[in-house]
């Protein structure tokens, strides 16, 4: 499968060894590929290097193992449907382009009630459902 993550996910792996870092890695053995793109990472990087500074090196070091994507213009890939806010949508419009399976985001306000639905191939999931999927 192919694994879209967003800037939370990419933040929490690189802020800490813990849970989502190790959920990454479980994913990763199980042959689970591990996507982002320019607008999460820069997203990621940006917050990094406000809250948790010293993070930055991890995060770096994760582009060795994560497929990453230019960034994408455009969101015309998205439902019209789509309730996302503006700065949501390209997330969610990058997974779909680069085919990912998942999307996974601890993002509950914005992509909450999109948990476990699927856009275009793509079902959105929390870190927990990720869990759920990879390991069973």
């Amino acid at each position: 499968m192919r694994i879209f993550l967003d800037a939370n996910i990419l933040f929490s792996a690189a802020r800490a060894d813990g849970a989502v870092r190790q959920l990454l890695a479980l994913s990763e053995a199980a042959g689970h590929e591990l996507w982002a793109d320019a607008y999460v990472f820069e997203e990621a990087r940006r917050n990094l290097a406000a809250k948790a500074p010293d993070a930055l090196p991890v995060l770096h070091a994760m582009t060795t193992r994560i497929k990453l994507g230019g960034l994408l213009a455009h969101t015309s890939l998205l439902p019209e449907t789509t309730t996302l806010p503006e700065k949501d949508r390209p997330v969610l419009a990058a997974a779909i382009h680069h085919r990912c399976d998942i999307l996974v985001t601890g993002d509950r306000t914005h992509f909450g009630p999109l948990y476990g639905k699927t856009i275009r191939g793509v079902t959105v999931l929390s870190p927990t459902m990720l869990a759920e999927t990879v390991l069973r």
